[in-house]
């Protein structure tokens, strides 16, 4: 099937056609014509399969133009990032339809927002701590809302939203379409569709991590994190096809480590992005890897579901993530739009456990690979890495019960207290050979 083909208008046909899209994917292709239809719809379908426009495009579809310019589309979305991605996409879609989109997120100043949102607007991509502080101020009428989307809404709750999405939704118009997007359907997800969503339609792409077929996949056992540095610069001077390396830390801390060492080693091509920087040089950074300027994109884990960026070659897991399905979201980075994509991931010892994890949730071992004969093994450890002392705490006996004894003791002889009349006299003599007498004051 291809575009074409589905009940698109003539508009978005055409933005397709600019944009080079022939073909929809699974998901969009599955969730066109439920969503077209009406129905609540909850979608399951892994990073990287297109989803951003498998709810786009029918509800663009449907868009109606309004004069009032309040907003009948409302996207949800977990990060700046993503907001930013997602806004993107739709005026790239609506380039030949006169419709207003806007973008709010907290993490910067609200005046400038507030007056975009006051200017008026018919889709409106949203943080949900941003959009509650819209609606608890009363900035932003919701009474022409006629489509909610809720996308990455697992994220969402991972990181905290549950609170803010239930104030959101409550303040909604009741008579409206909801859409869920969501690469994992926790507890927490099925939840809030029953308490919020009436009876939606589960449309599912691809079962919860199943790999990707167009990556492929590998990894190396590494003893350490000055180790993985030197692997990693080695690897990035000898394969030339690595031309948009995204490599994922565990920490901010660890981020700021490996990138104060990495862009010693190649200055003005490394970008940081981790949730302490500033929302410009998260931008910035951001901007500079998609036009190439930067060769290297160090980030954490907070923008694995909200980083489109075309062609990334490699993923490098420099680190191993605490959660199994967040490596298929890092790794659904590279591989795009079926494009062919390479991931690569360092393991230490400390890391088999993680490496099983994500295993079993993949039905797939990844291959192991020998170290390169030329790199540089370090000894050299980091504070987290050395080897810690534990102190053995002594066994404390606890006394049997039948041998606790009454809470009162007797005194020994020694500690008991005699009321003794003393001669003073006779102490003097004995210290000083003769009496002592006081003698009267002159």
């Amino acid at each position: 099937m291809t575009f074409e083909e589905l009940n698109l208008n003539k508009p978005l046909i055409n933005a397709l056609n600019d944009l080079g899209y022939t073909t929809p994917t699974t998901i969009q292709q599955n969730v066109f014509s439920v969503v077209m239809s009406g129905r609540d719809v909850c979608g399951l379908a892994q990073t990287g399969t297109g989803k951003t426009l498998a709810y786009l495009l029918p509800c663009l579809r449907q868009l109606q133009f309004s004069k009032e310019k309040l907003p009948q589309l409302l996207i949800i979305v977990p990060t700046r990032e993503l907001v930013v991605q997602v806004l993107e996409t739709v005026n790239q879609l609506t380039a030949y339809m006169n419709l207003v989109a806007v973008g709010v997120y907290g993490g910067v100043n609200l005046k400038p927002q507030v007056a975009e949102v006051q200017k008026g607007m018919d889709i409106l991509v949203a943080t949900p701590g941003r959009l509650v502080d819209l609606l608890a101020n009363g900035l932003l009428k919701t009474k022409a809302i006629k489509k909610l989307v809720i996308d990455e809404v697992d994220e969402m709750l991972n990181l905290g939203f549950r609170t803010q999405l239930k104030t959101i939704l409550d303040l909604l118009p009741p008579k409206r379409q909801n859409l869920l997007f969501s690469a994992t359907l926790t507890a927490d997800v099925e939840q809030l569709i029953d308490t919020f969503f009436n009876n939606p339609v589960r449309v599912e792409a691809a079962p919860v991590g199943t790999p990707l077929d167009n990556i492929a996949q590998s990894a190396y056992a590494v003893p350490n994190f000055y180790t993985k540095v030197n692997l990693l610069e080695l690897l990035l001077n000898q394969h030339g096809d690595m031309t948009k390396v995204l490599v994922f830390a565990a920490t901010k801390e660890l981020a700021n480590q490996l990138y104060d060492q990495i862009d010693a080693t190649f200055p003005d091509q490394t970008g940081i992005i981790h949730s302490n920087k500033a929302q410009n040089q998260r931008f910035d950074a951001v901007e500079k890897f998609k036009d190439s300027t930067y060769r290297i994109l160090i980030a954490t884990d907070i923008i694995a579901r909200g980083l489109d960026v075309a062609e990334v070659s490699h993923v490098i897991n420099f680190d191993m993530p605490d959660v199994p399905e967040n490596y298929i979201h890092r790794i659904g980075r590279t591989g795009r739009a079926d494009q062919q994509g390479i991931a690569i991931t360092f393991v230490t010892p400390a890391d088999e456990e993680r490496q099983e994890a994500i295993e079993t949730l993949m039905n797939y071992q990844i291959p192991m690979l020998d170290l390169p004969p030329n790199l540089v093994i370090s000894d050299e450890l980091t504070d987290d890495e050395q080897p810690k002392v534990y102190m053995k705490l002594p066994d404390v006996k606890v006394p049997k019960r039948e041998d606790v004894g009454p809470s009162f003791h007797e005194k020994l002889a020694k500690n008991k207290k005699v009321n003794v009349r003393r001669d003073y006299a006779a102490e003097k003599m004995k210290k000083y050979g003769r009496p002592i007498k006081r003698s009267g004051k002159k």
